[in-house]
């Protein structure tokens, strides 16, 4: 049951990330929870990665009489995630530049009042 804890831990941060998105009206609240799902997204990634016993893939650190497969964890996962990590810090910069440009604009942050405005 222990093991099952990342993977419990990633559904749950997608879910609130998820209920903040399409539950909520204010546009920071929003943004946060785009922001909760990419965590739960790259948790999942490391998760996935993740070898009990396993060594940093660096073949300096391999111990002795480990060959690559056994001894070390996969690469991939991580790669992966700190690509992830950085477009998301470029899309969370936009998504904020795009809540400030629509507050100067509309002086709200509540979708309805915009949506309103729209019309």
């Amino acid at each position: 049951m222990i093991e099952y804890i990342p993977f419990i831990a990633v559904v749950t941060m997608i879910f609130i990330g998820l209920y903040a998105v399409l539950f909520r009206r204010n546009l920071i609240k929003i943004v946060i929870g785009i922001s909760i799902i990419e965590s739960g997204v790259n948790l999942f990634l490391i998760t996935l990665g993740y070898r009990e016993g396993g060594v940093a893939p660096i073949f300096t650190s391999l111990p002795p009489g480990t060959t690559y497969p056994a001894g070390m964890v996969l690469p991939v996962p991580q790669a992966l995630t700190l690509t992830s990590i950085v477009i998301g810090v470029a899309v969370l910069a936009l998504m904020l530049s795009l809540v400030m440009h629509i507050y100067r604009k509309y002086g709200t942050l509540d979708v309805r009042k915009i949506r309103r405005l729209k019309e």
